[in-house]
């Protein structure tokens, strides 16, 4: 299983939504344009969509961009709401992971587990 690990120093949050039609070269220019901040580095640039039931983490590893994505099927992601000018919020690795587990950041609750035999 592939996930973002809790020592992660720095895991930027745009906080507001991304149309997620948009891959690697467009969301690595928006992290560069937009939220002013360096896609080259060790840190980790995640983004939401507008019905907060996806996400997906941009991060520069040695020799390229690599984008990782990840889908609800029945709840959203618990989005820190925005309450300051600044259209990113900073967190640590392990939040990062509460955060894909489905804890609200703020109240600590997760999603619901869900358990399917089949897809069909």
């Amino acid at each position: 299983m592939m996930r973002p690990a809790n020592d992660v120093s720095e895991v930027y949050l745009c906080r507001e939504p991304v149309d997620f039609r948009k891959g690697i070269a467009t969301l690595s220019i928006l992290v560069e344009s937009q939220l002013e901040l360096n896609p080259f580095s060790k840190h980790l640039f995640v983004f939401c969509n507008k019905k907060r039931d996806a996400v997906k983490i941009l991060y520069w590893e040695k020799t390229g961009f690599c984008l990782w994505q990840k889908r609800l099927e029945k709840a959203r992601f618990a989005w820190p709401k925005k309450m300051s000018p600044d259209a990113i919020i900073m967190l640590s690795g392990q939040q990062l992971n509460w955060l894909l587990d489905g804890y609200n950041l703020m109240q600590l609750q997760g999603h619901e587990v869900l358990r399917y035999d089949s897809v069909l």
